[in-house]
């Protein structure tokens, strides 16, 4: 059996070291039931509840893979789109712009010739308001669109990879085209309903008091992130990117809040299907989605989800076909297929501030030991 003890020992002592104020662990390994762990408290200034295993996180760019690209996979699958396909064939106003031409897979593989990040937020919104209506949130992406539509090319598509905001907010906007949609109706409809409704969502405008009035009723809890100079608060259940913020809280790139169970039941959904048992997504294209595209070592990333390079947060234990993803408020998800390994980590290391990094010692360094322990024991059970 794996030493559980030791994972929670390391979970505690990240705490005491100041890497977050809390955070929820979450390991899958084969048919075994989830192991979770959890550690220190919602906040620090001021001290807040203890973090339980339900505890709710902003997820960050988790929203890439859990929301935008399994809604694409399901597109895709249904022959709503083609992954080399052009922009321009699902975004009209895109026929005469630069990045017309790059087709999906240039922008799930981030190398479309996109600058990596924008402060558009400011363009949006100078007075920090946030869109609290469907037809606000339509407005704001549109005029997102025209903004992104007429930023120059850093580098000619394909020629590199640089990770990109601006190519999953259009990778969103996308879903939204393509299915007739809002990226969180889509979400909603087509994923989380046939997975039982597990708590992960977009947090809407108009939606988070009563959102957060729930999480104090199941006394599960929302961590908060940071003071955010832009909207004059300290963020809890407001999406912590401002980009996202801009848009109303639904976006291709960020958005998303869930617990630890709600990312497994996603993520279990992409496993399954690369083993070709019965899941909603194709096994076939799920292999396709988690494969390295890159030959060599020019990029790591396959279809909006990254692949071990070297270092690598997924430390050293996890096999070349791993997948996985980070998310800048403290989370991440990996995924060992070959070993049939899932890893889910949710923090809010950004809090009270985002300048303290100290996480990127720690990941490594804890999915070794979750290796460890249960790689090692399943093998001697084996053996």
């Amino acid at each position: 059996m794996p030493n559980l003890s030791a994972i929670q020992i390391a979970l505690d002592r990240a705490v005491s070291n100041g890497v977050f104020p809390g955070a929820v662990l979450g390991v899958r390994q084969g048919d075994r039931p989830i192991a979770r762990f959890s550690a220190g408290r919602l906040s620090i200034d001021p001290p807040g509840d203890s973090v339980l295993v339900s505890t709710v996180y902003d997820l960050a760019s988790l929203t890439k893979p859990l929301a935008t690209v399994t809604s694409l996979a399901l597109l895709i699958q249904n022959g709503q789109c083609r992954l080399d396909a052009h922009l321009a064939e699902y975004l009209e106003e895109c026929v005469e712009s630069p990045i017309g031409s790059a087709t999906l897979r240039d922008l799930l593989t981030h190398q479309s010739g996109l600058p990596g990040w924008r402060g558009y937020y400011e363009r949006l919104s100078p007075d920090g308001t946030v869109p609290s209506s469907r037809d606000g949130r339509s407005s704001a992406k549109q005029t997102l669109l025209n903004l992104i539509r007429s930023e120059p090319l850093v580098y000619e598509c394909g020629a590199r990879s640089l990770y990109s905001d601006l190519g999953f907010m259009l990778l969103g906007m996308i879903v939204e085209r393509t299915s007739g949609r809002s990226l969180n109706q889509f979400f909603s409809d087509r994923i989380l309903h046939r997975l039982g409704k597990p708590s992960i969502q977009f947090v809407l405008p108009e939606e988070r008091d009563a959102f957060l009035e729930r999480m104090r009723e199941t006394k599960d809890g929302v961590a908060p992130t940071e003071y955010d100079p832009w909207r004059g608060r300290v963020l809890c259940g407001e999406v912590h990117d401002q980009n996202a913020g801009a848009m109303g809280g639904e976006a291709g790139h960020a958005g998303l809040f869930g617990n630890v169970d709600a990312v497994m039941t996603i993520t279990g959904e992409w496993l399954k299907a690369y083993h070709g048992q019965p899941a909603m997504l194709d096994g076939d294209l799920v292999r396709e989605f988690t494969k390295r595209q890159a030959k060599g070592e020019t990029s790591s990333w396959a279809l909006g989800w990254d692949t071990p390079s070297k270092p690598s947060s997924a430390g050293c234990r996890f096999s070349d076909q791993s997948f996985g993803h980070l998310g800048y408020t403290g989370t991440s998800i990996w995924i060992d297929p070959v070993q049939r390994l899932e890893v889910v980590l949710l923090s809010n290391r950004v809090h009270p501030s985002s300048r303290n990094e100290a996480i990127r010692e720690f990941r490594p360094a804890i999915h070794d030991l979750v290796s460890q322990e249960f790689l090692t024991s399943h093998q001697e059970r084996s053996g």
